[in-house]
């Protein structure tokens, strides 16, 4: 059952940043977590103390701001990971531990009941400090379930606040995910994240799928960075969940098209065009047909309006236009066009498209009709001069 207080936790400055070749600097890693304060995220994982060194300078700046939002840090399943968190002040810590056999013996070399000590101890220790506790069922969807869910039992009654099922490697479908979620809440009475990865492009999917299942959380980075293929991409979990299914999570939709610009800054990765919510593509029309039915009403190919995320809608011109674009444009730089020359620069609109190899930029269009007028002036003075002479 769809829970309605949903909450999204931002992870671009950890797993986020955790995308190969990206390292934020100081002044980026600031400016993101202002940027997503502003635009109403109030749960960021912020980074892993246990990196010391600038890392540990950073989140001591970010933690001065603490009171303006739950800041989470990152942990290994180990103590003195947990500890350094406490003692920096963080008032949520996420411990991470795997339940799959894969990584239990390959990654940490541990085994369940080595798992299930660690958990209890590392969630006691934190309680005791009276903080948020959420921890991991990493790799979850190589996972026996009947394991998560004695796992997801095991932390409850330790103590921790919230269960991360972390499918660590992408490899689960929606209605799979659905069911793991659904399994840990039916058992467990204890808050579920969602943490999903896009080795398949599911990520945002699955997330959606968790919600419906009932889980509370959802991780999400900004223009879905992360490692591999990335994470849910935060603009469509956010616009998703608002328009599709109902539940505003409080986030400011006007500043995601910024916030994408910002992150695509620091990563030195720009999103393509057709991006969904946040690329330049997504309120621009060129084919005849979708652009001349959107300059009549912009709901016929727009799920929603623009303005809803700070975007520009653009009439494009190209090979794919049609006499209604071009008279759109046109129109805006105040030249008005009988039917018999809109048909004419259409032809030759289409030529230029195809030769270039792309659309047109409005200089081009205007220079393309400039040059056509032109022409048709000298052909008058030339038959003019041959009358004459005649």
């Amino acid at each position: 059952m769809i829970n309605n207080n949903v909450i999204v936790e931002d992870t671009t400055l950890r797993d986020g940043e955790q995308s190969p070749g990206v390292a934020f600097t100081k002044e980026r890693k600031i400016s993101i977590f202002s940027s997503l304060l502003a635009a109403g995220i109030r749960w960021v994982e912020v980074g892993i103390p246990a990196m010391g060194g600038d890392e540990l300078a950073v989140l001591e700046i970010l933690l001065e701001r603490k009171n303006e939002a739950m800041l989470v840090a990152w942990n290994r399943g180990v103590e003195a990971d947990v500890v350094q968190s406490l003692n920096l002040g963080f008032q949520a810590v996420h411990i991470g531990l795997p339940t799959s056999a894969i990584h239990l013996n390959s990654s940490i070399k541990k085994d369940r009941v080595w798992l299930l000590r660690t958990a209890s101890d590392l969630i006691s220790r934190a309680k005791d400090r009276g903080v948020y506790v959420s921890i991991s069922a990493e790799d979850v969807g190589r996972s026996e379930m009947e394991f998560v869910e004695e796992y997801a039992v095991h932390v409850a009654e330790a103590g921790a606040d919230r269960i991360r099922l972390s499918d660590t490697v992408g490899i689960l479908t929606p209605e799979q995910y659905a069911e793991i979620v659904r399994r840990v809440v039916k058992v467990a009475d204890i808050d579920v994240q969602c943490h999903a990865h896009n080795d398949f492009g599911l990520a945002t999917a699955n997330t959606l799928a968790g919600i419906c299942a009932g889980a509370t959380f959802f991780h999400a980075t900004v223009n879905g960075i992360g490692e591999r293929a990335g994470m849910p991409d935060l603009a469509q979990c956010v616009l998703a969940l608002k328009l599709l299914y109902g539940i505003d999570v409080g986030v400011n939709t006007s500043m995601l098209i910024s916030l994408s610009r910002l992150v695509a800054e620091a990563t030195h990765v720009h999103c393509p065009p057709w991006q969904p919510i946040v690329g330049t593509n997504v309120f621009a029309h060129e084919s005849g047909i979708h652009a001349s039915a959107t300059l009549n009403n912009s709901a016929s190919f727009e799920p929603f309006p623009p303005e809803m995320v700070n975007g520009v809608r653009r009439i494009v011109v190209g090979k794919h236009s049609g006499t209604a674009a071009i008279d759109s444009v046109l129109k805006l730089q105040g030249i008005n066009c009988s039917s018999d020359e809109l048909k004419r620069y259409l032809m030759l609109v289409r030529a230029c498209s195809m030769s270039k190899g792309r659309g047109l930029e409005e200089k081009e269009l205007l220079d393309l009709v400039g040059s056509v007028k032109c022409a048709r002036i000298n052909d008058r003075k030339v038959l003019a001069e041959v009358k004459y002479v005649d």
